[in-house]
């Protein structure tokens, strides 16, 4: 007689797991499919656990009181070919004679209920949706290799409702090494874990083009040259002085606002970028700041940045214009709420009211990539049309 096991099923979207909270039937008893077997209790709510199919309950491999993951095998029931069939779930000849038959994930082909196929052939409901839950035993394992929930994210899970299994990761771990392998630099590695750590907060971005022709003009005037970044960076600053709230960290129920307008700039550097920061950037006009900005991105390069042009900055502005992007979405450090991005500039045709006709100006986006917790958008997008009205008077910075 084949063994049907009783499987945790995926209890909703969010649920990983359910303890055992009562036993329905016993040992023994028959039953008939989709009849409740088993109370489960979830953060959410209490539900019961069905028979697949009608049968004999053979066993519960589960404890009274015990929390069981998705997928986990709670029992078995022992039931005839013919209702296993009628259910969907079909089982393999034995491989000896007086084998105990066990069913595993192979469905038929041609009929109406199915299940999906696990690792260790358990089965799960058909259609279900994937659940985050990790092992304690997997979580060890990655602990013990210094790897993050993000180093599974290519890594095909063949568990109960796509959970990834320690098994899929030794697999998983033992097909890289027959790879070609390099070792991470120490900057790339901290570049990963920045990342990681700002995508845990809900991220935005909004953006519109800005004309740089007064920039253009006002920059063959200055010597030192200031960039179009540095322009924005002066912009930004001064954008920040007059509301400095948007700029502001949320930590537990109150809003933090900076004490200083540092900011940041992205310079890339060998295997990663680096952050050095213009200290009470809205306090010095752009003739001032020219040259700490200048000497600051030599430094970065060279990977010799001073301490106190490192950390504590209140946004940054990254320049992906230089690399011919005209659109992006950066991604703010975890410790600041803003990064302003500058497109590559080119001539587009803009509407003059005055001559009634289309003439060409240089023109670039800006985007704005903020903690939507801290800011909605409305506030995003006036904070960047401030920043753009202010990089149409570059005078005035």
């Amino acid at each position: 007689m084949p063994q049907i096991p009783i499987i945790m099923p995926q209890l909703g979207e969010s649920i990983a797991e359910a303890a055992i909270i009562n036993f329905l039937v016993k040992p023994g008893d028959q039953v008939e499919g989709g009849q409740d077997l088993i109370e489960v209790e979830t953060n959410k709510a209490t539900m019961t656990v069905t028979a697949p199919c009608g049968g004999r309950i053979e066993s519960f491999s589960a404890q009274l009181n015990e929390s069981y993951a998705v997928g986990d095998v709670l029992g078995k029931i022992e039931a005839s070919k013919e209702e296993a069939a009628r259910f969907g779930l079909d089982a393999p000849a034995p491989t000896k004679a007086g084998d105990t038959e066990t069913i595993t994930n192979k469905p038929r082909s041609g009929t109406g209920s199915r299940v999906e196929p696990t690792v260790r052939g358990l089965p799960v409901p058909a259609n279900a949706s994937g659940a985050s839950y990790m092992s304690p035993r997997l979580k060890a394992r990655m602990q013990e290799l210094g790897l993050s929930a993000a180093d599974l994210a290519g890594i095909a899970g063949s568990g109960a409702a796509g959970r990834v299994t320690v098994e899929d990761f030794e697999r998983f771990m033992a097909n890289l090494e027959q790879q070609k392998l390099t070792k991470a630099s120490s900057m790339r590695v901290a570049v990963a874990d920045a990342m990681r750590r700002s995508w845990t907060r809900p991220l935005a971005t909004v953006g519109l083009p800005v004309q740089l022709d007064a920039v253009l003009i006002h920059r063959k005037t200055c010597e030192p040259k200031p960039g179009p970044a540095l322009y924005a960076l002066r912009a930004l600053a001064v954008a920040l002085a007059e509301n400095s709230a948007v700029a502001g960290r949320l930590v537990g129920t109150n809003i933090v606002h900076p004490s200083a307008i540092d900011v940041g700039f992205a310079v890339e550097a060998e295997d990663g970028v680096l952050v050095p920061v213009l200290r009470g950037a809205d306090k010095k006009p752009l003739k001032e700041l020219v040259l700490r900005y200048n000497e600051l991105v030599e430094l970065a390069r060279q990977r010799k940045l001073p301490a106190d042009a490192t950390g504590g900055s209140v946004a940054t502005v990254t320049n992906f214009g230089t690399f011919g992007l005209i659109w992006a979405t950066p991604i703010p450090l975890p410790e600041q709420t803003l990064v302003l991005g500058l497109g590559a500039g080119r001539r587009m045709p803009h509407w003059d009211e005055a001559k009634g006709q289309f003439v060409p100006v240089m023109e670039a986006y800006l985007t704005l990539s903020f903690d939507h917790r801290v800011l909605d958008g409305g506030a995003a997008g006036r904070l960047l049309l401030r920043i753009s009205d202010l990089m149409r008077q570059p005078e005035k910075l």
